[in-house]
């Protein structure tokens, strides 16, 4: 898969410095990734949770920190819509932002 927003990704861990390993986990674990539909992303990552309209949510960190994605199946292509805290995911609308 590519990464979209890999700049997002990097401005939360320059504040959130124990969110750095596990966001560079996760974005090296979705680059090794081939996901066709969300049955895939739900079989390589039994924890995230599949939105509507393409959208996942991944819990990283211990359940710290959440990643809202959007998933383009056919182009293969992952772009990150939000990174946060769990008050943070708590004040959006992962489905629209």
């Amino acid at each position: 898969m590519r990464v979209i927003a890999l700049r997002t990704i990097k401005q939360f861990i320059g504040k959130h410095d124990d969110a750095r390993e596990p966001a560079l986990a996760w974005y090296r674990q979705v680059l090794g990734a081939d996901w066709a539909s969300p049955a895939d992303v739900k079989r390589e990552i039994g924890s995230a949770s599949i939105l509507k309209d393409g959208r996942a949510v991944f819990n990283i960190g211990g359940n710290k920190y959440r990643i809202v994605v959007w998933i383009n199946y056919p182009y293969r292509v992952v772009y990150v819509r939000f990174i946060g805290t769990h008050r943070q995911y708590d004040a959006i609308d992962a489905q629209t932002i």
